[in-house]
């Protein structure tokens, strides 16, 4: 899935404000990674309007496709409980880095 332009310069700020360490175009380069930032970190109102901006679809696939270290555990089980993808005491654990 892939995030509109509209949408994208809409995350602008966002990338600005959780991609601290990375200019907003480097960071807006990855979308996805801004979008779980934002959902790992993101006070209420930004997490808000990240929902309305990108939907419940997008949300899901940045979750399904979370790689090792970017969820932490209570916002992991939260957006499990919120877009339906997890009942409760049913949340899949966190993803992990595989050393090969």
């Amino acid at each position: 899935m892939r995030v509109s332009l509209e949408a994208l310069d809409a995350l602008e700020p966002l990338a600005r404000k959780y991609i601290w360490w990375k200019t907003p175009d480097e960071a807006l380069a990855m979308p996805e990674r801004v979008i779980a930032q934002v959902m790992n970190i993101g006070d209420y109102a930004d997490v808000q309007a990240l929902a309305a901006l990108v939907g419940d679809e997008m949300l899901c696939e940045v979750l399904k496709h979370a790689e090792a270290g970017q969820f932490n555990e209570r916002s992991w089980a939260y957006w499990h409980y919120r877009l339906g993808l997890s009942s409760v005491d049913r949340v899949p654990p966190l993803p992990v880095r595989r050393l090969a």
